[in-house]
């Protein structure tokens, strides 16, 4: 009877909590023109075994609360261990009392280049480098953990963040691009350091408003929650005087823009004219869509 017990017990446990990920992995080879080896396929399953079964944090996760998201690997070209390629990531986290989702990283990196051979064992070690495939998904994966975390808490991401800061630290010792200063404005490197730099503190301050006071609260109360993001999305005027059309404001508005523009051409009236002006000076690469807020 006890060990049935035990069993039981161990059951529900491994059930009831798992891994903070449900990632969907795509390796996608058509470029390569031998997208029907097997090493790609086999590349996909194993980075999807890797992503969604690693314990990533020491918290525990119930099956609901795993973050949705995905990668979708290109591989442009490859020469036996030698591959070359891009990754596109995509997050969402679910917005209160509603069945609607709403995307939170929009990231394609394209300074992707790593070696595998098939069939390889895939191991994290969070302060020692092990391989650029692990320490480029690993990155993404504190980087959907952190954003994830701000949209529920204040600096409630700091803590994955210091990681993905360590995962750039001992990966800019390896040959591989995305990793340095030197590597550009839009790299791994620019990514994380504008994050944890007090001149874009304001961005972190949106993404918690934006969702907490926000989208959460629409359910409830849709015009509080449009007027919230509304005077929200305000705060990114005195950042974007300080560094016009930075990389952060853009990342924010590649994940958000079409929803920004449903927000605020349904539902209860709000100051469009003022939400208009603020969008088009904070981030007039979708001046398109800001054009069609007509309500």
């Amino acid at each position: 009877m006890r060990n049935i017990l035990y069993c039981l017990l161990f059951v529900f446990s491994f059930n009831g909590f798992s891994q903070e990920l449900n990632c969907s992995v795509v390796v996608n080879a058509q470029q390569t023109g031998n997208a029907n080896q097997s090493i790609f396929k086999t590349l996909q399953n194993q980075l999807t075994e890797f992503v969604n079964n690693t314990k990533w944090t020491n918290k525990a996760f119930s099956s609901q609360e795993r973050i949705d998201c995905s990668m979708v690997i290109t591989i442009t070209e490859y020469s036996g261990e030698a591959f070359q390629g891009s990754i596109q990531i995509q997050s969402s986290r679910p917005v209160f009392g509603s069945s609607f989702t709403t995307p939170i990283y929009n990231f394609n990196d394209r300074d992707f280049a790593f070696r595998y051979l098939e069939f390889q064992n895939l191991v994290f070690n969070p302060t020692q480098f092990e391989s650029n495939l692990i320490s480029v998904l690993a990155f993404h994966i504190y980087m959907i953990l952190g954003l994830d975390a701000d949209t529920f808490a204040k600096q409630g991401g700091d803590p994955y963040f210091s990681q993905a800061q360590t995962i750039v630290n001992y990966s800019q010792q390896e040959n591989f691009k995305g990793w340095k200063l030197e590597d550009g404005l839009q790299s791994r490197f620019a990514l994380i350091d504008n994050l944890m730099s007090p001149t874009f503190s304001a961005y972190r301050e949106v993404l918690y408003r934006y969702h907490r006071s926000g989208l959460d609260v629409m359910s409830e109360n849709t015009k509080k929650g449009k007027e919230e993001i509304a005077s929200t999305l305000r705060l990114f005027e005195a950042m974007n005087s300080r560094r016009p059309n930075s990389f952060l404001q853009r990342t924010f508005f590649d994940a958000k823009a079409d929803e920004i523009e449903q927000i605020f051409t349904d539902g209860p009236n709000v100051n469009i004219a003022s939400v208009k002006e603020t969008l088009q000076k904070v981030a007039p690469m979708h001046s398109s869509k800001w054009s069609n807020i007509k309500f």
